[in-house]
């Protein structure tokens, strides 16, 4: 199989830091390439770290080159300070930046959603998700790959208090034979996931992973 280039943007948060520990220690991939604002604190011979303005993503175009994207970015309205301000990141900056990839000639695309998204919801966050999936699909990419898990497992020292609280409500219910299609799911598991997707023989043009789906 031929050895492939990640890139990761989002690769701070807890999804993106598990994607990038697993490829960096997967053999099928050669390079690892990350965008982010504040370095992590690793290195390895197959990681490559660009520190950003993620409002000035073509001021990097020739960075984003590659085989496969990964796409995390995320954050919550209370660290984000404002509306305006989530929407840009969970919106704006992940579509440009795949817009940019798409350009170049990044044949995968693989995007971290969100359960329940759609561009018309009610509700603010999901209906961003919404947005931004209906958005990159109409990108150029070979094969886009949409996950929508459900409520994520994050590890200790990166798990928020609602999250926590959230995680122990369901895990709960589900123990009572309740909204098992909402199971709480680990980052590690989803990463797992994500990146088997990428050593599909058949690939799907579009492809979207529900809450309920088997990872």
């Amino acid at each position: 199989m031929k050895k492939l280039h990640a890139l990761v943007v989002g690769a701070t948060g807890a999804t993106g830091r598990e994607i990038v520990f697993q490829l960096l220690n997967d053999v099928v991939f050669r390079k690892v390439t990350i965008f982010v604002r504040t370095k992590l604190d690793i290195e390895h011979e197959k990681l490559v770290q660009h520190q950003i303005d993620f409002s000035k993503f073509e001021d990097y175009k020739n960075y984003i080159q590659g085989d496969v994207l990964f796409s995390c970015l995320g954050t919550t309205l209370k660290n984000a300070g404002s509306k305006e301000k989530q929407f840009l990141v969970d919106y704006t900056y992940q579509f440009e930046f795949a817009k940019i990839a798409s350009e170049n000639g990044v044949a995968q695309y693989f995007l971290v959603s969100s359960s329940g998204a759609h561009k018309n919801s009610f509700f603010f966050y999901p209906k961003i998700k919404g947005k931004l999936e209906a958005a990159v699909k109409k990108l150029s990419f070979n094969s886009i790959q949409i996950f929508q898990p459900p409520i994520l497992i994050r590890p200790p020292e990166l798990i928020r208090k609602g999250e926590k609280i959230g995680v122990k409500i369901f895990q709960n219910l589900n123990r009572l034979g309740l909204f098992k299609s909402q199971k709480p799911l680990p980052v590690s598991v989803l990463a797992q996931r994500m990146i088997k997707e990428t050593k599909s023989i058949k690939k799907v043009k579009l492809k979207i992973f529900q809450p309920n789906d088997n990872y």
